[in-house]
């Protein structure tokens, strides 16, 4: 499962499905990759936020985190199984469509006599693009106020 797509998709909904009992805030440090003195269940996601590095979704046990220390917070995550299988068709869409994705531009040329461009993945009512708009409304259930 992508892990940036996950932190992508929960900060466009603004939710990371975590209560306040599972966010942990205090003075954290990462050492040869990964963090000291704390422990989680293997496979248990959670979110870095504060880090000047690190910000972002990961599975413990995390590794490869760039070395430091700083202010901020640990959030455990719960996400419903819907919402990783949706993950995982969002992956599946950007594999996809991806290169359509990140062009600005889909052209149409015929024959020389006819010619048309124009900006691609764009929902004209909102502004969201590729990905945002293909699930957007399956998404909905989840999202939250930001």
């Amino acid at each position: 499962m992508d892990l940036v797509l996950m932190d992508e998709v929960c900060g466009a909904i603004h939710n990371w499905f975590s209560g306040t009992k599972d966010a942990r805030r205090g003075s954290f440090r990462v050492e040869d990759g990964t963090l000291a003195g704390v422990a989680m269940g293997e496979g248990q996601l959670f979110r870095i936020a504060g880090s000047a590095f690190n910000d972002g979704v990961y599975r413990w046990p995390a590794e490869g985190l760039r070395d430091e220390a700083f202010d901020g917070t640990i959030q455990l995550m719960r996400p419903p199984a819907a919402f990783l299988r949706l993950i995982g068709e969002i992956e599946a869409w950007r594999e996809r469509y991806g290169a359509a994705e990140a062009s600005p531009y889909q052209s149409e040329n015929v024959a020389g006599v006819y010619s048309y461009t124009r900006a691609a993945g764009r929902n004209t009512e909102d502004g969201d693009a590729g990905w945002m708009a293909a699930f957007k409304g399956r998404l909905r259930r989840w999202r939250r106020l930001a």
